[in-house]
């Protein structure tokens, strides 16, 4: 549920959003730079015009002068109105002596002031009208003459020929919406498809997500969720298989308890009793480890990755181990030892969890020490780049190496009581820590040797 209980919004209305804001957007830029073009391009074209009419006026004063003729003279407008009269009332015209008196002037022009010393264009205010002027000085200096324009004028004409693009396009933005909101539910209709895929499926329906018809931007969504129903999948059949396997197990030595419950609960004879009392201590001792050992399982094989992750000290670790095993180890009079490499060398430096480290090393002296010689030796040898477990028992068979690591499965003829879960335990807490187990025996031949480390193998196995 979304926080405050609003609903969710679409993708679609999102998209849409995004539309109404951006196209506007994108329109006041386009307009804006539209704008400042035209506008310079209208400047250009009338101030040319301002400078060709300042030129007409000077030639004309000139031959005037060369006749000596040179009288205030004012324009008229022209005698009809309409188009002539307007372009009159836009335009102004004007020119003065040396000392600023008229030479030349139509209506407009008479309002234009006299500046000895201007040149060139001026924008200026005359009642309450904006003009361009552009002032031009003679030669010798015997008259100014002055060209100017409104700037409405310049306006008119740059709204005018925006216009004719605004308005098509301002009438045509529904229609345009209605064509992006079509366009977009088209492009949307993968994402309901694969909603309605889903929401169609029981909660027992895991198989992949279809990847023909998907587009290229949901394949990696799409990729993700048959990844994560793989893995679900996978995690549904360890449960499933771990439950099998518990059930399985369990089963047979809880009817040993119950067997020899029953023997030492219904019996006379003291000596049967004291057998069956036994029994059911090493039933129940055989029943804890076997508990212990599922549970490891299920926690190392539920694990994605590590949970702690530091530089691993195995002084603490390999004291707690042999702490742990000692109590089998004398009972088998078995003599544990544990080679360090010669300093400045470290013992396997690995990053990882200690605790889970510290798992794996106990299943692989326990497994050594129960089923080593009685009397002989369990040895944890150090290298820079593994750990290894030696005994002195026999060689593994090539067939018996192939099973190795199946679970609840234990060499035929063990006197020592286990769970047949250690081997898979080990594998899986090397996998995270991205190491190796291996099982061979020693360069001689003899021996057992299980190794944990980076990449390569014990020679009994190539």
């Amino acid at each position: 549920m979304s926080s405050g209980g609003r609903r969710p919004q679409s993708l679609q209305r999102r998209l849409l959003l995004a539309l109404l804001v951006a196209a506007p957007l994108l329109w006041a830029i386009t307009v804006g730079v539209a704008t400042d073009s035209a506008q310079t391009e209208v400047d250009e074209m009338f101030d040319g015009e301002l400078i060709r009419m300042a030129g007409s006026v000077h030639g004309a004063l000139s031959g005037i002068a060369a006749k000596g003729e040179l009288t205030e003279i004012e324009l008229k407008p022209p005698a009809l109105g309409g188009t002539g009269a307007a372009k009159m009332e836009d335009m102004a015209l004007a020119a003065w002596d040396a000392d600023g008196k008229p030479l030349l002037y139509d209506p407009e022009g008479a309002r234009l002031p006299w500046r000895r010393d201007a040149s060139g264009f001026v924008d200026m205010t005359l009642d309450g009208i904006s003009w361009r002027v552009y002032y031009q000085q003679a030669a010798d200096g015997r008259w100014c003459v002055a060209a100017a324009q409104r700037h409405e004028e310049r306006d008119e004409l740059i709204w005018g020929l925006l216009s004719g693009q605004l308005v098509p396009w301002l009438l045509m933005l529904p229609a345009l919406m209605l064509a992006l909101a079509w366009a977009s539910r088209r492009a949307l209709e993968p994402v309901r498809r694969i909603a309605g895929e889903l929401e169609g499926r029981d909660a027992e329906s895991l198989r992949p997500l279809p990847l023909g018809e998907t587009p290229a931007e949901l394949l990696p969504i799409v990729g993700a969720m048959n990844a994560l129903f793989e893995r679900i999948e996978a995690t549904r059949q360890r449960e499933r298989r771990f439950t099998a396997d518990a059930a399985h197990e369990l089963r047979t030595p809880l009817a040993l308890l119950r067997a020899q419950w029953d023997v030492a609960r219904n019996t006379a004879d003291p000596a049967e009793r004291a057998h069956a009392e036994g029994r059911l201590e090493a039933g129940i001792a055989r029943m804890d480890r076997l508990v212990s050992q599922m549970l490891a399982l299920s926690r190392v094989e539920a694990a994605e990755g590590l949970p702690r992750h530091r530089l691993v000290d195995w002084t603490p670790i390999v004291g707690q181990v042999m702490s742990d095993t000692l109590p089998l180890a004398e009972r088998r009079r078995i003599e544990l030892g544990c080679d360090w490499p010669e300093p400045p060398a470290r013992p396997l430096p690995l990053d990882g969890d200690p605790a889970l480290l510290e798992i794996l090393l106990r299943n692989l002296v326990d497994n050594a020490t129960r089923y080593a010689p009685e009397g002989g030796s369990v040895t944890v040898v150090f290298e820079p780049d593994a750990l290894r477990v030696e005994n002195d028992g026999p060689p593994l068979a090539p067939e018996l190496l192939q099973r190795l690591g199946e679970r609840f499965r234990r060499p035929e003829g063990q006197a020592e009581t286990g769970s047949g879960l250690g081997v898979s335990i080990v594998q899986r807490i090397a996998v995270l820590h991205g190491l190796q187990l291996s099982y061979g025996a020693r360069a001689d031949g003899t021996g057992v040797v299980a190794r944990v480390g980076r990449g390569r193998r014990v020679d009994a196995e190539g």
